[in-house]
């Protein structure tokens, strides 16, 4: 999953934002599940009854600066659209705080998981409380890891779950605050988890070649390049054909994939083994054109390869920083895991 003139993967931010138009989750049936692991220590959990399932619950057990039982906000509205958000006086203490006013039926998250979910941000100061940010405005889902930064208020919760956090810097943006947001301001989430996906997560799929390119079957797939020349045009083939609804544009793509330079014949970006899924939105220009072109239409479920000439990858300019030159050819194997 490369972007134009980067072949870095998507930025490993604590809110890694990626595109979305909405709708459904299709993920691929062979795709790892999650397992349930317990909130850490000093994050407070509970549900919030009956009355707060149906999405319309007031947050309880909160803890004010200075350590006392305090009202929490008050979050309403269903599971999937805007969150309305009554905030009560005062500032929130300064430590991560959690409440779960709907409890989701799906899997339950572990760390290391890719949670895609649908967000509102305030910044809770006791005055204004501000929006900051919100993928419901934007109609774009984010990805985050599960464990890491905010999406350490995910783990245990299951998908399907509204997840409401105060979060401190540390939690929200480390040292590098949103803009608009003053360092040290305390944030609001009204999180809600959509899908979530393993670490390991991929295809059941079998091997295959293209233009003399071997991919053994199993996960991860094994890339073996041959010597001599790459062929000049762009090739794509689908090694194993999903059931799932074919992908479309603008729509949020989960993958895992790896990547390999021709002419040395070695992988040099690679998912598995590393951090797990990566999401982009496709058929947006954002990505090289090869996954434009590749990726569009393919069901989930599939496993894809793909010989990428430089002018489908990153042209005469290259990506010198992993040394890609003008003149490579890359080779990539691609699991579509999920849409969303």
């Amino acid at each position: 999953m490369l972007r134009r003139r980067t072949a870095a993967l998507l930025p490993a931010l604590v809110l890694l934002l990626v595109g979305c138009a909405g709708g459904g989750a299709d993920v691929a049936s062979s795709s790892s599940a999650t397992a349930m692991l317990s909130p850490a220590a000093g994050l407070w959990a509970a549900g919030g009854g009956d009355t707060a399932a149906a999405g319309h619950g007031l947050t309880a057990g909160w803890r004010a600066a200075g350590g006392s039982a305090a009202r929490g906000p008050a979050v309403r509205g269903p599971f999937g659209a805007r969150p309305a958000i009554s905030f009560p006086g005062g500032a929130p203490a300064t430590w991560l705080q959690v409440d779960e006013p709907v409890a989701g039926q799906g899997a339950p998250l572990e760390t290391g998981d890719t949670a895609i979910v649908q967000y509102t941000g305030h910044v809770w100061d006791g005055r204004g409380n501000p929006l900051i940010d919100s993928t419901f405005t934007r109609g774009t889902p984010a990805a985050l890891t599960v464990g890491a930064g905010l999406g350490t208020a995910l783990r245990g919760h299951r998908v399907g779950s509204r997840v409401v956090a105060a979060a401190p810097e540390s939690y929200a943006y480390g040292t590098r605050p949103p803009r608009g947001v003053e360092r040290g301001a305390e944030l609001l989430y009204v999180v809600d988890v959509l899908g979530a996906h393993h670490k390991d997560a991929s295809v059941e799929a079998g091997g295959g070649s293209l233009a003399g390119v071997r991919v053994t079957g199993g996960a991860p797939p094994v890339l073996s390049v041959p010597a001599g020349a790459p062929p000049a045009e762009f090739a794509v083939k689908v090694l194993a054909r999903g059931a799932g609804r074919g992908t479309q544009a603008g729509r949020l793509v989960v993958v895992q994939y790896e990547a390999a330079v021709w002419r040395r014949r070695q992988v040099f970006d690679a998912t598995w083994g590393a951090d797990g899924p990566r999401t982009f939105r496709i058929g947006d220009g954002s990505m090289i054109k090869a996954w434009e072109r590749g990726l569009v239409g393919v069901p989930v479920g599939s496993r894809v390869l793909m010989v990428v000439p430089p002018s489908y990858g990153y042209g005469a300019a290259g990506d010198p920083a992993h040394g890609i030159t003008g003149s490579d050819t890359l080779v990539f194997v691609v699991d579509v895991i999920a849409a969303y």
